[in-house]
């Protein structure tokens, strides 16, 4: 089926992966509608680029897309949509075709020539920065990014012409076996999604099969300093298939550290993954460099901004942190960037699965951390993925018991947290706001000032 000038219909359409799938149909003169269960930044967005977006999941929604008798010619869902979800049933039952959105991000990956970007961590960063330093060398790009860019316009699409597709590929429910790229970018890999895999040996297993997927001249560039990664690129060496290494000790590391506006040593990892990529595709280092100079950061990734409390200036950082190493890292990074300063933190857990099956590493991480406050609310809840009886299991209250720490405080929602915030900042302090969920709408609850990259301050409108 030609993928240009269809009527699409998108289920999920808030979330940031199907979201980036509907801006690049938008761009390529597609009809575009889409619905999902609350409104949000992203619907909103969606809307000014004329897409029709309906709040709420319903059979009315699919059945408004047909006009003179014409169905929609795909519907394509997030991965987090259930068998039984109302729009889908029908769309299956009127014979529609139906993809999720690996399944239709797939189908893309078979026709360009493909970067994609995979690991535990790291992954939006490493293919923001592959996107941007493709498109400073000329190579017209087409991104599809896990988060949102100030170089292409506050989006996580970009549209390029040529035959170069870079991509955020997933690890989730084995999202990625749907993709087929040229390049695979391996960051690092720790244990997630534990109530898909269960175990390491299975998130091992499904990556083999994964850097299968690459052709016999196909590249793959891979962390030489994480364990997990040696040991499952090992059969690819032995048997003599193209493989890239970096590493923290590689002379380049210098060098970013001191141009890099992001702060910390994971985006020192983030950017010598992507200069491997780079070089793969013979981009020369002078270019790399200067988008590494350049990137302003992305969306919910260590983002800074100016606030004011009681009239006196606070530093915000919105981070989008959920597992426990990412914490441990922005934390890490947030007390070398401001040694002197007292650091707050609100964290939301995200989704109560991870939260219970990584339980003592979240402890171990907050009994440990370098702030002077932590604040822990409810678990996020994500919808179509939790399990009633898990969430019986866990809670948020536990995770502040275990800690055991007067610093650490436990407050159910974002409204009693600004409250509390208000009331107790006296002004200087850095602020970090951390999770996967809807905890970032906590920093619209002060006054916004200028966005910030390495100290400066950027104005963006």
């Amino acid at each position: 089926m030609p993928t240009e000038n269809l009527k699409i219909h998108f289920i999920g359409i808030g979330g940031i992966g199907v979201s980036a799938l509907a801006k690049y149909h938008l761009k390529k003169g597609s009809k575009i509608s889409g619905s999902d269960l609350v409104s949000s930044e992203i619907t909103e967005a969606l809307k000014k680029l004329g897409a029709k977006i309906y709040i709420g999941h319903k059979i009315s929604n699919l059945k408004s897309q047909i006009s003179n008798l014409k169905l929609p010619d795909l519907v394509i869902h997030s991965p987090a949509i259930p068998e039984n979800n109302p729009e889908l049933k029908e769309a299956k039952k009127l014979g529609i075709k139906c993809l999720s959105y690996p399944q239709a991000l797939g189908e893309l990956t078979k026709k360009y020539f493909t970067i994609a970007v995979s690991g535990t961590h790291g992954k939006s960063t490493t293919c923001a920065m592959i996107g941007l330093i493709l498109a400073k060398a000329g190579l017209d790009p087409t991104v599809i990014v896990g988060t949102k860019l100030k170089e292409f316009g506050d989006s996580n699409c970009r549209v390029g012409k040529s035959q170069y597709l870079v991509i955020e590929a997933d690890e989730h429910m084995a999202s990625f076996l749907r993709y087929f790229p040229k390049i695979i970018v391996l960051t690092n890999i720790e244990k997630e999604h534990l109530d898909y895999y269960r175990n390491l040996r299975n998130i091992l297993k499904t990556y083999r099969e994964y850097i299968n997927h690459l052709p016999n001249d196909g590249m793959l560039a891979a962390n030489k300093d994480d364990k997990n990664i040696k040991e499952i690129v090992r059969d690819r060496i032995s048997n003599g298939g193209p493989i890239s290494l970096y590493c923290l000790k590689q002379k380049e590391a210098k060098k970013l550290k001191k141009i890099l506006k992001v702060p910390g040593e994971h985006n020192i990892y983030n950017a010598l993954a992507a200069l491997t990529a780079a070089r793969v595709l013979k981009i020369p280092d002078r270019i790399s460099f200067k988008a590494f100079s350049e990137y302003k950061g992305s969306w919910r990734r260590f983002e800074i901004k100016q606030s004011t409390i009681n009239k006196k200036q606070l530093t915000i950082i919105s981070d989008y942190a959920h597992h426990p190493t990412e914490i441990k890292l922005t934390l890490k990074a947030a007390r070398q960037k401001y040694p002197k300063n007292e650091i707050w933190c609100v964290f939301q857990p995200h989704q109560y699965q991870r939260t219970f099956y990584l339980f003592k590493d979240f402890v171990k991480v907050f009994k440990k951390t370098p702030i002077n406050k932590l604040i822990i609310t409810d678990i996020y809840d994500v919808a179509g993925r939790e399990e009633t009886k898990i969430k019986k299991l866990i809670s948020s209250k536990k995770i502040v018991k275990a800690i055991n720490k007067k610093e650490v405080l436990y407050i159910p929602a974002a409204e009693e947290t600004a409250d509390y915030l208000k009331k107790n900042l006296k002004g200087g302090e850095i602020l970090i706001i951390m999770g996967a969920g809807d905890i970032y709408k906590l920093s619209s609850k002060f006054t916004p000032h200028q966005n910030l990259v390495g100290g400066k301050i950027q104005n963006y409108s």
